[in-house]
């Protein structure tokens, strides 16, 4: 093969771009309009499973012990509760501790209320606040530590709660968020890989007249193919760079916005974790149905 060949390839392949003037264009909007679409339900999914994670991570288990359980035994549970590989922390609210909470939730009536009781009258347990490794282990975890108590006589564990019943239904809805989400976005990939490689198919459907005589001169089917494969390739990436760029900028003047409001509880994923992966991953498919499309769409052609 000639040197100079793969640099008459690229050099076809981009002034294409530009001489196929209104078919290129509609093949470039093509890709942004399906891709932009993409990516604004792709983020939209990102932002739902960060929301689903941060109320999995909300899910811990509170231990309460008995009234009467005396500081050696409580730091032996706690041992043997931290010891277990479900738990990632635990922390210790003593009796006093928790009756200082308790009156700071009932407000003024509350100091009234509890004023009477003294650290020996205190009706507060100890409580053991657990963090576990992985949200899901909660209920397993909570039924092992309630086991705990078949170890002592005197049963110093006096109940074991987590949200029974409503953490459950919590990791059902979350995990089938997730899934219809991951689906969708699927689903949107699939249908956005056919309508721009149908658009480029159709670029291509109206040049088969300079195809068929460039393949009646003798030129070779890779001879062809490369100037197009260039092309599709050119055209995936501008509308791909082109969405990119226009996505991100929307997304984050609403990044902005929303954390400027201090009454949202909603908090967006921050642009800097998403940018690389969501870029890339749209740039990289861009390319690819570009490629695949020209390639595809141009081989019934090559059969002369």
């Amino acid at each position: 093969m000639n040197f100079n060949t793969p640099i008459r390839h690229l050099s076809e392949g981009a002034k294409n771009v530009f001489r196929n003037g209104w078919m290129s264009v509609a093949s470039i909007t093509s890709i942004i309009v399906s891709l932009f679409i993409l990516g604004v339900f792709t983020l939209l999914v990102l932002n739902v499973n960060s929301f689903a994670d941060d109320v999995d991570n909300q899910v811990e288990i509170n231990v309460y012990m008995g009234t009467k359980v005396d500081q050696a035994t409580l730091d032996k549970i706690k041992a043997e509760i931290g010891s277990m590989d479900e738990v990632s922390r635990i922390t210790v609210i003593s009796k006093s501790e928790g009756l200082k909470d308790f009156k700071e939730k009932l407000g003024e009536e509350g100091k009234d209320l509890l004023e009477g009781y003294t650290e020996e009258t205190n009706p507060i347990p100890d409580t053991l606040k657990i963090e576990v490794v992985e949200p899901t282990t909660a209920p397993y975890l909570a039924t092992k530590i309630e086991e705990l108590n078949k170890k002592y006589p005197d049963n110093p564990i006096y109940k074991v709660r987590y949200g029974q019943g409503t953490v459950e239904k919590l990791f059902k809805v979350t995990r089938a968020v997730r899934n219809i989400g991951f689906a969708f976005v699927a689903g949107l990939g699939l249908m956005a890989m056919f309508l721009i490689s149908n658009t480029i198919r159709v670029t291509i459907l109206a040049r088969r007249r300079e195809i068929g005589i460039m393949k009646l001169v003798g030129a070779t089917n890779m001879f062809i193919r490369w100037p197009f494969f260039v092309e599709g390739a050119l055209i995936g990436l501008i509308g791909s760079v082109i969405t990119v760029g226009v996505l991100f900028l929307g997304y984050n003047q609403l990044v902005e916005a929303i954390q400027g409001d201090i009454s949202m509880a909603f908090r967006l994923v921050p642009i800097k974790d998403i940018s690389l992966k969501l870029g890339g991953l749209l740039i990289g498919f861009g390319l690819v149905i570009g490629i695949w499309g020209s390639t595809m769409s141009i081989r019934k052609f090559l059969k002369v």
